[in-house]
């Protein structure tokens, strides 16, 4: 009897999600089921924008995606069904963006997301 092997989530994984040209490599490493919280100056702590499943996540993404600017993966760290890492995007006017997030996993998909951004004003 064999036994499938789990899907595995790494950095490399990762950047080629966060740095392709569009989002479907990145959304492809969310679960069905996903929840992604967004905290920044204008969804507060205590008020976080809140995305369900993978389609309101999906959808956020190619919005994002669909902007003229850079991704890069700063760093990333993933213990167990649990990464944390660092986001850095550029415009191409010079305005910076930078998020850090906190994810849980589960067979080596994302299943809950917090992520803290800000941006150059």
């Amino acid at each position: 009897m064999t036994t499938a092997a789990q899907p595995v989530f790494g950095a490399d994984t990762l950047r080629r999600g966060i740095e392709a040209g569009t989002s479907a490599p990145l959304v492809s490493l969310y679960a069905d089921d996903a929840e992604l919280r967004i905290v920044d100056r204008d969804t507060q702590p205590s008020h976080p924008k809140v995305l369900h499943g993978r389609d309101e996540i999906a959808a956020m993404l190619d919005d994002v995606y669909s902007r003229d600017m850079t991704h890069t993966l700063e760093a990333c760290v993933v213990q167990g069904d649990h990464a944390a890492y660092c986001e850095s995007c550029r415009y191409p006017d010079g305005v910076r963006v930078l998020s850090e997030s906190m994810l849980t996993l589960r067979n080596g998909k994302i299943t809950g997301q917090t992520m803290i951004q800000a941006w150059d004003e």
